[in-house]
């Protein structure tokens, strides 16, 4: 008979991934390191394969342990919805949550619909600005939650994924070859502009910056239209679009944090489901290594 993985089991152990330390996930989850170990030797057993290998004073997940990151994840997310959904009172009132376009196309569709399963009471009224307006916004007090990219003036004490930017240009062009590269990048001010720029710098490559707009479609259409090579995140691009690496004479752009920044003053119950939501959702697989005990 196949065993059942135990809810809490996972919970520790998503602690684990996401903290780096088994010292950190004991204080999470509010046991002793002791009892944290002991959880971790059961879901071994449950699974039948070790999760976690020996590197000097560290520990790091074996490939099984990476695997399990995020069925965990999924297993856990299912079960505090079903919680959720069932719970009562249901919440009512209006949360005002903002994100980047960029962002908005990825990831509120699933964000909503989850959030909109377990919380049907609840108004999300969401307004697509660029990372800098938001987190302004949000500490004046006139956004609830936003979910934005870190970097320059921008601080978020909650993140949530790291992401890669990468070089894209169109399949069916080759923007990428000309001498004077053109490009289509956001406003001045956004942190992915100056990564791209500060890059070209680097390099001493001749470019022209041939479009700039704080909108992500504008940007992918001059990039499919094979009008300019733009930078956008490495789970955004689109049928299309190719990535250029360092073959190309393009070198890595490196990667970016995206976070969750609220309004000042303590958040009701339904701004911290969404935050949840947000932030299970937005999460990612990472073999990290585990600070040792």
């Amino acid at each position: 008979m196949i065993p059942n993985l135990d809810v809490d089991l996972l919970k520790t152990f998503l602690a684990i991934a996401d903290n780096g330390s088994f010292t950190k996930a004991a204080e999470e989850v509010h046991k002793t390191q002791s009892a944290v170990s002991m959880q971790m030797k059961r879901l071994e057993e449950l699974v039948g394969s070790p999760l976690f290998a020996r590197d000097g004073r560290m520990s790091r997940f074996t490939q099984d342990g990476e695997r399990l990151v995020d069925y965990a994840r999924r297993i856990v997310a299912i079960n505090d919805e079903a919680i959720y959904a069932f719970a009562k009172p249901d919440l009512t009132g209006t949360i005002k949550f903002g994100t980047p376009d960029d962002y908005a196309e990825r990831f509120l569709p699933e964000i909503l619909a989850r959030f909109a399963r377990t919380h049907p009471l609840v108004t999300v009224d969401v307004e697509c600005l660029g990372s800098g307006e938001l987190f302004e916004r949000c500490k004046r007090g006139e956004m609830d939650l936003s979910l934005v990219t870190h970097g320059c003036d921008i601080v978020t004490e909650e993140p949530v994924r790291r992401e890669k930017l990468v070089w894209v240009t169109s399949t069916r062009h080759h923007a990428h070859m000309a001498e004077v590269l053109p490009l289509a990048v956001s406003h001045a001010g956004c942190g992915w502009r100056s990564m791209v720029l500060r890059s070209l710098d680097q390099q001493q490559r001749k470019f022209r910056v041939a479009y700039s707009t704080p909108n992500s479609n504008a940007v992918n259409a001059a990039v499919l239209q094979g009008l300019a090579v733009g930078a956008i995140p490495e789970l955004c691009l689109r049928p299309g679009m190719r990535i250029l690496t360092e073959k190309d004479g393009f070198p890595s752009l490196g990667t970016f944090d995206i976070g969750l920044v609220r309004k000042p003053g303590k958040a009701n119950k339904a701004i911290e489901a969404l935050a949840r939501h947000v932030t299970e959702s937005l999460s990612t697989l990472q073999g990290q290594l585990i600070a040792a005990e």
